[in-house]
């Protein structure tokens, strides 16, 4: 069941419009990172549906996300707790879709090469013509990784770059969560209003 708090921030976050541009059906198996409260995976388990399956996964499980699971848990959400580096449960079937959303930014904590090594079991772990979702707040244009740390941000530029250097394919942008009013010079914590976030959908060929 969605909570109140889900339900306050769909304003902001858009969960029909996430939904469209995910392409997520019933009976689809998902797997969504960093899943932090379970916003994104609540609103994925009732996209699969009774057939479907999601793993949730994240290296700690939050106290919100083990209320969500105790007061009605759907029986299509599998609790998964392993590192962001090796996220993929390993009884997992091939995958539909992986989400990423508001994460990739922790993962410039990890070098280049360990950065490489986690996009490539993503890619590694989904079924041909299976999809990515990568959604996070935007940085400005030519932002290095250094101050992507301190600000919580990253420019899109590098989650192209990496993530098309693996094999994986930008199927589509979407502009649903872009704010031009965003100066993108501020740590996401610091907004008073929504911050501008890119969203690209990749395709593994």
């Amino acid at each position: 069941m969605r909570t109140n708090q889900d339900k306050r921030a769909d304003a902001t976050r858009k969960p029909v419009e996430f939904l469209q541009f995910s392409r997520v059906r019933p009976g689809m198996r998902v797997l969504d990172l960093a899943t932090g409260n379970g916003y994104t995976t609540q609103l994925l388990a009732l996209a699969v549906g009774s057939t479907g399956t999601v793993w949730a996964q994240g290296e700690r499980q939050r106290p919100a996300f083990i209320q969500r699971l105790g007061d009605h848990r759907p029986s299509n959400i599998v609790s998964v707790t392993r590192p962001l580096e090796d996220p993929i449960p390993d009884d997992a079937p091939k995958l539909d879709l992986i989400t990423n959303i508001m994460n990739y930014h922790n993962s410039t904590y990890l070098s280049v090469a360990r950065r490489a090594r986690l996009n490539q079991r993503l890619f590694k772990a989904l079924k041909s013509g299976g999809h990515l979702i990568v959604i996070d707040h935007s940085a400005k244009t030519g932002t290095d990784i250094k101050t992507a740390k301190s600000l919580r941000r990253i420019d899109q530029a590098i989650v192209l770059n990496e993530l098309q250097k693996i094999g994986f394919q930008l199927e589509q942008e979407s502009m649903f969560l872009r704010n031009p009013s965003d100066p993108r010079n501020q740590a996401y914590s610091d907004m008073d209003i929504p911050t501008d976030k890119f969203a690209f959908r990749f395709v593994k060929p």
